[in-house]
């Protein structure tokens, strides 16, 4: 793939759909990569969760940094080798949990929007390469809590937003991407 100067790239996909190691694949040639992790750290209370992150771990090359962070803005705004962010999904998560939107009331409204807005202005105006990885959650069934539901939509208008300012995105179904941009 041609990068020329800056490009971002957003691979979307369903869970288990093959994003993650599309996108490893699209920074293969990389002779180093950040690779910014923003789901939690795996605990012996999850064995399936501490599965899933032992199985990414194994398929990245050695010279790949891993950052364990949700200061995903500040990752992109300094200079350095090539972004992978995995994945836009877990991040709204955690964001979601550290800003206190579960507990409700404004200033955790006004705290979550704050940080997507970051984010999104970090991502448009990085000066690194970077593959952002997000679940594509609106093909689903519709959530049957009022929770599921904030967090269908927040992820969505979140990948817009991605999307929007992304140079190129892509689509995995079933291990095949499809380049929708």
């Amino acid at each position: 793939m041609r990068w020329g100067r800056a490009a971002r790239t957003l691979v979307l996909g369903g869970a288990r759909s093959g994003k993650s190691g599309y996108a490893e694949r699209m920074l293969s040639g990389a002779a180093a990569v950040d690779y910014v992790a923003c789901g939690p750290a795996p605990t012996a209370d999850d064995p399936e969760w501490a599965d899933r992150v032992a199985q990414h771990r194994a398929r990245r090359p050695t010279t790949w940094t891993t950052l364990e962070t949700t200061d995903v803005a500040a990752v992109l705004q300094r200079p350095g080798s090539p972004v992978l962010l995995d994945c836009l999904t877990t991040w709204l998560a955690r964001v979601m949990d550290e800003c206190g939107v579960w507990d409700g009331g404004a200033e955790a409204d006004t705290a979550l929007s704050a940080r997507i807005d970051d984010l999104v202005a970090a991502w448009t105006a990085t000066p690194r390469r970077v593959v952002a990885v997000s679940n594509e959650v609106g093909s689903g069934i519709v959530p049957s809590t009022p929770s599921g539901r904030r967090f269908r939509d927040e992820i969505g208008v979140l990948n817009m937003r991605v999307a929007a300012g992304a140079d190129r995105v892509w689509l995995t179904t079933a291990g095949i991407a499809q380049r929708l941009r």
